[in-house]
């Protein structure tokens, strides 16, 4: 498949993804509650994570040129034809619904089978359903930032930067279950930033795409791999990020040159400006 087609598909993807956007805004009412099933990370579901999955899997796995299919809520791949991979956050953030705080969706669509390294990937997406919705793109190596009206995306800002000035931070975890190296970190930009975690990881990235800044959510002391999915969260942020002229790591280096060894692979995701994740690799090295 050549770039062009490539990028075609991608932004198919996104439209499907944009269409959907409204009917899952008015689909949440009363679907707050927990089910009696867990996800493939051994996650307790709510209803609207299941039901969120459904829709976007029945429009996403239609899109000619999509080849294989799978979600955080799912335990395998979906073989749906010839092309790209697509793997998707239905739901980021479904605790927040409890107190009806931010949420979103995030797109990864990967020119390799599941599961795919980062440096594999075409483009990726997230979608944010606050005040406004708007989608961020990453295609091709600019990002883009739209405004959904009426299942629609419309360019509110073309060529996405981070800010030059950062301003926010968000550090995800328990404090006493962060690692000694990453607490002395923390402790720096404390002093420096404002504090932005909302519990939803499209929220708090898109604060440091906004402001400029940093987000973790680090290796702890009771889990050192973290708690964030490489194919669905890590690899995609990463990309849009990067694109956007940041910089990604799991400690060590970029999350796009992580080896995934299995779809459901979890991974520390630290993203944000340059020099502060610099500052965190030497701390943490």
């Amino acid at each position: 498949m050549s770039t062009l087609q490539r990028e075609a598909v991608a932004e198919t993807v996104f439209d499907a993804v944009a269409e959907t956007t409204a009917g899952i805004r008015d689909g949440l009412r009363g679907r707050r509650e927990s089910v009696d099933s867990e996800n493939a990370s051994g996650e307790a579901q709510l209803a609207a994570d299941v039901w969120a999955d459904d829709v976007l899997a029945d429009r996403i796995t239609d899109v000619e040129g999509v080849g294989q299919f799978v979600s955080e809520e799912r335990d395998d791949v979906t073989d749906c034809g010839q092309g790209l991979s697509v793997a998707l956050d239905p739901l980021d953030g479904s605790s927040n619904l409890e107190s009806n705080n931010l949420i979103g969706t995030i797109v990864a669509v990967y020119d390799g089978d599941l599961p795919a390294k980062g440096r594999d990937l075409a483009a990726a997406a997230y979608v944010v359903y606050g005040p406004i919705t708007t989608m961020v793109a990453a295609v091709d190596d600019s990002v883009t930032e739209y405004e959904i009206v009426d299942g629609e995306r419309r360019p509110i800002e073309s060529d996405v930067t981070l800010g030059d000035d950062p301003t926010v931070y968000g550090f995800g975890g328990r404090v006493p279950d962060w690692t000694p190296e990453f607490e002395n970190y923390a402790e720096d930009i404390e002093s420096e930033l404002k504090l932005r975690y909302g519990g939803a990881l499209v929220g708090d990235v898109n604060q440091v795409m906004g402001y400029g800044g940093v987000f973790c959510y680090p290796a702890l002391q009771s889990r050192s791999e973290g708690k964030l999915r490489l194919q669905f969260e890590g690899n995609p942020i990463a990309y849009i990020v990067e694109a956007a002229g940041g910089r990604s790591s799991d400690g060590e280096q970029s999350l796009l040159d992580v080896e995934p060894t299995r779809i459901h692979q979890r991974v520390p995701v630290h993203v944000g400006n340059a020099n502060l994740i610099d500052r965190l690799e030497a701390e943490l090295d």
